[in-house]
Order: C-alpha cells, then sequence, then structure tokens
C-alpha cells in the first residue's frame, strides 16, 4: 500500500499551488481581467474567437472555469456571465455548469487532502454533531446552499471538504443544486449591455425567489420524514382516542422523574413496576452500597484508632448487624420512592409486568392476577440493567453472587473473589476487606479502574492493596470448579493458570441494559452494539413516541444521567409538537466511593487525548495545607487562561487522597 503523505508534504503542495496561483494573478493581471468592463470590452473579440476556433474556444474557457473555482479565485460571477456572452444560454449553460461542478469538486479534494485529517483530529470532539448531521442528511443541507446564490459557493466546497461527505454525492448534489442559479447568470451574460452591477442581476424579488427555493429541501426533508413516519406506523392500528398522555415502564431514577415531571404539569400518567419501586439504586445499588462503605470505613477507622491515641477501640465487626443497617437504611428511604407518595403526586401506578404491544398500547399483567391494557400517546422506557454474568465454565453450578444478590448476605465470607475491577467491584472489594474478608479482586484488563487516568487507577489500587486486597490485574477467568469440596477460580496469567480459592464470588463485571420480555422485539425497535436500545437526540426510538432513558439507553449508567435523561424524555413526549429538546451530556459528573474516592466531570486526560482535544492539567497537592483548611493548599494558583476552545483545563488534587467527591448520597452509578 501506498503510504500516506506526511503533513508537511501537504503544506509544500498547497504553499507550491497557492505560490503558482498568486503568480499568475499578479503576472496576468488577472483582478483586472475578471470585471465586467473588461468583459465588456473584450466581448467582439471573444465572440469572434468562439466563432473561429469553437472547440479550442469552449476547451480553453472550460478549464480556466475550472482552475478559477478549484482555486477559489475571485470571478467566478464575472465568467458565468462572460459564458452567456459568448456562448449564449443554451452552450453557456451547459459548459458552466459541468466546469463549475468539476472545480468545485477539486477544490473539495483539496481542503479534504490538506486540512480535513488535522482539524478532525484537534476539533472532532466538537464537529461530531456536524459530522453526524452530515452523514444522516448532508444531501438536504448541501442542496439548499447550492440553491441560494447569496453563499459564496468557494466557502461551501472548502467547508463541506473538512466533513465526511462523500465526493460523488458532493459532485452530484453540487451539478443539481447550482443549476438554477448558473442559468439565472448565464443569461444575464446574454444581456451583459444591460449590466453595470451585479445588483442588475440580482434583484430583491429575485433573490427572494431563491430563498423561497432554498427553502424546497428542507421541506422535502420534513417530507421525507414524515413518510418515514407513516411508514414505521404503517402496520400498527392507531386508537381513536387515549386512555393516558404518558405511560412509563420501569420506576428506578428515570422512570421516577419522567412520572413526577408528567404528574406535575397534570398530564395523565401511569407508571409501572415490576418489581421494586425506587429500582436498582435504591434497593440494589447507590443506597446499599453507601450504607456498607459506611460500615466498612468506621471498621478501619477504629482499626487505626491507635494512631490517634485510642487506645481501647478494637474494631470488632457484627457482619450481621453491618448488614441490617443497610437494609434499615433503604427502608428509611423507600418512602420517598414509594406507591404512595407518587399516587399523593398524581401518578397512577400499577404493580406488574408490562409488555408494549403497539407503540400506542401496553399490556399490563398485574401482581395480584388482573390483566389491564392501556392507551397511551407517548411511552417512556426506563426498564434499567441488571448485572452482567460471564459464561465461564462452573460458574453457574458453583454458585455467585453480584451486585444485586449480595445485600442478602448474612455472614461475612471468610476468602471472597471479587471478579471485576470497574467501579462496583473496587468499591466492594475494599469495602469486604476492611470488614474483615479476604479479598482477591481479578481483573482481565492491565489495571483496575480501566475509565480513569493510569494514575489514578494506580492511586486507587494502592489504596486496595493498603486494606488487605490481592489485586489481580491482567488475569483471565477461566473456569469455577469444587476440588475437595473447596470452591477454587482458576485464571489465566499470561501462560500460566492461578488458582484463587474462595469461599464466595462476587460477578461484578458490568451491567447489560434490559431490553428483552416487554414487546421491543415485536416492535422492531433496534439496539445499538452496546445492546441499548437505540435512540436519537431527542431520545426517541424507532417510534418518535417511544423514548427510553437511563441504564437501558446509555450512553452512561449513572442515576444521575438517568434523571437527566428523565426530563428531556418527558418534555418531549407531551410537548414535543411544539418544541423539542435534545439531551445534553457536555456536563457528566463521574463518581467512585472508593478510600481516596475518584470524581471527575466531562472527560479524563486519557480520553481528551484520545479524541484529539487538546488539554492543560493541573495538579494541587494538599500534603502541605499546613493549618488551611483541607482542600485548600498554601500554594493555589489558577492556571493561566487559555481559549476555552483550545484548551479544556483538567484539574485534580495528586496526594494521599485523590479528588474529594461527595462521601455519601444517592448521585452514583445504577
Amino acid at each position: 500500500m501506498k503510504p500516506a503523505p506526511s503533513r508537511t508534504g501537504r503544506w509544500i503542495a498547497v504553499l507550491l499551488v497557492a505560490g503558482i496561483a498568486a503568480w499568475a494573478w499578479s503576472r496576468y493581471d488577472l483582478g483586472a481581467l475578471l470585471t465586467l468592463d473588461n468583459l465588456r470590452s473584450s466581448r467582439d473579440a471573444l465572440v469572434g474567437a468562439y466563432e473561429t476556433r469553437p472547440a479550442a474556444t469552449l476547451a480553453t474557457f472550460f478549464a480556466a472555469y475550472v482552475a478559477a473555482t478549484a482555486l477559489s479565485i475571485p470571478g467566478a460571477l464575472v465568467l458565468t456571465l462572460a459564458a452567456g456572452a459568448i456562448f449564449g444560454l443554451g452552450v453557456g449553460l451547459l459548459v458552466v455548469s459541468f466546469a463549475s461542478s468539476l472545480g468545485a469538486l477539486l477544490a473539495f479534494l483539496v481542503a479534504r487532502y490538506l486540512l480535513r485529517d488535522a482539524i478532525q483530529a484537534r476539533f472532532g470532539k466538537a464537529l461530531a454533531p456536524i459530522n453526524d448531521g452530515v452523514r444522516k442528511d448532508g444531501t438536504f443541507y448541501l442542496l439548499t446552499l447550492r440553491l441560494v446564490p447569496v453563499f459564496p459557493f468557494w466557502l461551501i466546497n472548502l467547508l463541506m471538504g473538512l466533513t465526511p461527505m462523500g465526493a460523488g454525492r458532493f459532485y452530484l448534489v453540487s451539478q443539481i443544486g447550482m443549476l438554477a442559479g448558473t442559468a439565472v447568470y448565464v443569461n444575464a451574460g446574454t444581456q451583459l449591455a444591460a449590466i453595470r452591477s451585479p445588483g442588475d442581476i440580482l434583484s430583491p424579488g429575485l433573490l427572494g425567489s431563491f430563498v423561497l427555493l432554498g427553502l424546497f429541501p428542507l421541506l422535502a426533508k420534513a417530507g421525507v420524514g414524515w413518510l418515514e413516519r407513516r411508514k414505521v406506523y404503517a402496520k400498527w392500528t392507531r386508537p381513536r382516542s387515549f386512555d393516558r398522555n404518558l405511560v412509563v415502564v420501569g420506576a428506578g431514577a428515570g422512570g421516577l422523574v419522567s412520572a413526577y415531571i408528567a404528574a406535575a404539569v397534570k398530564a395523565k400518567v401511569t407508571l409501572i413496576e415490576g418489581h421494586k419501586m425506587g429500582g436498582d439504586c435504591l434497593n440494589f445499588g447507590c443506597v446499599p452500597s453507601k450504607a456498607l462503605i459506611r460500615s466498612a470505613k468506621m471498621a478501619r477507622q477504629l482499626k487505626k484508632a491507635h494512631e490517634l491515641g485510642v487506645v481501647d477501640a478494637a474494631g470488632r465487626v457484627d457482619f450481621a448487624a453491618v448488614m441490617q443497617r443497610v437494609h434499615r437504611v433503604i427502608r428509611d428511604i423507600e418512602p420517598h420512592d414509594s406507591v404512595e407518595r407518587y399516587t399523593g403526586l398524581g401518578v397512577e401506578v400499577l404493580q406488574g409486568h408490562a409488555r408494549i404491544t403497539s407503540p400506542w398500547t401496553v399490556e399490563v399483567a398485574l401482581a395480584d392476577g388482573g390483566q389491564q391494557t392501556l392507551t397511551t400517546k407517548a411511552i417512556v422506557i426506563a426498564a434499567g440493567a441488571s448485572p452482567f454474568v460471564p459464561t465461564i465454565p462452573g460458574l453457574k453450578e458453583v454458585g455467585f453472587l453480584t451486585s444485586d444478590t449480595v445485600w442478602g448476605l448474612t455472614e461475612l465470607p471468610k476468602r471472597l473473589v471479587v471478579l471485576g475491577g470497574g467501579p462496583i467491584g473496587s468499591e466492594l472489594a475494599q469495602s469486604f476487606a476492611r470488614l474483615g474478608s479476604a479479598v482477591t479482586q481479578v481483573e482481565m484488563a492491565p489495571r483496575i479502574m480501566v475509565r480513569e487516568d493510569p494514575e489514578v487507577s494506580e492511586l486507587v489500587a494502592a489504596s486496595l492493596r493498603a486494606d488487605g486486597v490481592n489485586v489481580l490485574t491482567g488475569h483471565q477467568a477461566v473456569r469455577v470448579e469444587v476440588v475437595d469440596g473447596e470452591k477454587r477460580l482458576v485464571a489465566r496469567h499470561g501462560n500460566a493458570e492461578v488458582v484463587i480459592p474462595f469461599d464466595e464470588l462476587l460477578c461484578a463485571v458490568g451491567r447489560s441494559a434490559r431490553v428483552t420480555g416487554y414487546g421491543l422485539e415485536e416492535l422492531g425497535i433496534p439496539l445499538t452494539p452496546r445492546k441499548t436500545i437505540e435512540t436519537n437526540a431527542y431520545l426517541q426510538t424507532l417510534y418518535p413516541n417511544i423514548y427510553a432513558v437511563g441504564d437501558v439507553a446509555g450512553p452512561f449508567q449513572f442515576t444521575h444521567t438517568a434523571a437527566h435523561q428523565a426530563w428531556y424524555a418527558a418534555v418531549n413526549a407531551l410537548f414535543g409538537r411544539f418544541r423539542k429538546f435534545k439531551a445534553d451530556y457536555r456536563v457528566i459528573p463521574w463518581a467512585t466511593f472508593t478510600d481516596p474516592e475518584v470524581a471527575r466531570v466531562g472527560l479524563s486526560e486519557t480520553e481528551a487525548k484520545e479524541q484529539g482535544v487538546a488539554c492543560e492539567v493541573t495538579r494541587y497537592g494538599i500534603d502541605g495545607a499546613g493549618h488551611h483548611v483541607r482542600g485548600h493548599p498554601v500554594r493555589h494558583r489558577r492556571p493561566r487562561p487559555r481559549d476555552s476552545r483550545r484548551h479544556r483545563p483538567r484539574l485534580r488534587q495528586d496526594s494521599h487522597r485523590a479528588w474529594q467527591g461527595p462521601t455519601a448520597g444517592r448521585d452514583h452509578r445504577r
């Protein structure tokens, strides 16, 4: 394969071409030639040349027009008028139409060859919405720009070369889109004597006509969208009337907020939950994990109390009492997410299994054995996620815990294997180690917490090891077995097998969106490669009146993100005919409640570099804070002001604690 030219080679090429163009412009005084006065004075000579040597004149004119367009040289207007003056309307239109499109394509390719890679690498994140829009609707946008001649065509050529639009599509759309404007200018050239300035060509009325013509592609796009929606709904019978404005499937964070918003605006809303109100956060995630982490932290502090002069604090752990407290904390918060509270807010709450049978109907198998069919204008799916269990031989036969079932333990495991080095696995591994378990954490990747920067991962790993966790990275689980009555995990590390005995195994390798069992397959709603429900920027699925939020939709499995999405879904579902809002993920907080806690907002340094986003890293150490309030170092310096379009400052406190995040609360994963 021929190697790609270097960036230096590309810029040498562009400078060479620019130098030749500048020399030609100066040497032959092209600025004076490409004027209306010069065209008017030389018209007879040009017409005579065409009559004497038609083929040569046509070829020369064609080449000159292509070159002028490709090099974005001012004067395309005069050349277009010249085509009408020399060749007449028919031939002139034919020549200019193809010459302008070919020249535009060459300018497009030059911009792509010289600039696109560098610009996309530097500004790829910011340009992502534009790239997506061009991939999806670029034909309509380009056609609109081409039909309105007030937009500089040379600028359109260069800018489109920086996008993902294919060269063939660009040429075809340009050929069609520029035809109307070209015809006007070529026809004006046939009346050259009457033209004193460009204003004589484009009257306000004609400009208005072009603007209306430019609206045609957008109207066509709207029409295509309407036809696509009709096609999507074609096989379904729309009810003549609806019982409800909104039905919400799932009463986790996303579902509760969606129902709350609908009730707040007096919409008729039904919330359906087949398991526990409050979803994963209340029952299996944020709340119980924070309660366990609090007890584990206290146990560690008591064991280290002698360092502070407290000599009689043994810190003996009653694990059964710890788990009783965990469930007591859940019960204390349950009323906030209860059926009674939401009923009081005006939400109809049904406990049972929901199945979406059409874009407007939901069947509910009620917990009391009854059946109910609901008709609704819109549906929000907030079905959440469940722990992912890998297909490891022997795992199901030997038995395992997940982040959902671990809360049923009443005895502390003497030997605990935690499979997974993500946030959930790291939090629980550290907590159980502090409570007295011999914990081994097994992670297939080279480091734990792989979505954080390497030094942050190492800081957390060092802290886990200090608490007694045997952190094994680069170990792939191969099988689970029982030998002589002892449970064992066999992992591969390089070419060797490592045997890890255990009493309990906690599987914490991630969570999978719940996308089966409630009608998605029958409706044909597509999934993403990550097996979440595919939605657009407005959180709409294949059916515009069906929305998805939270873990089932992604892209983040955070409770606060689910609630954030719920606002967009509920508002769009209820008021989308008047105004729709795109979900905004620019500022998403992350928090992992290990000790030290790790938190960030937006991109990490590693992610910024991977996406080509220029960033500036500033570190504030707190070891030397002295008598100042913790977290406010003596030398507190702000980073130099930077152009926000080029730099994204990232602030981190590097010392014995990572970023000082919150110590409790429900704003967490799941």
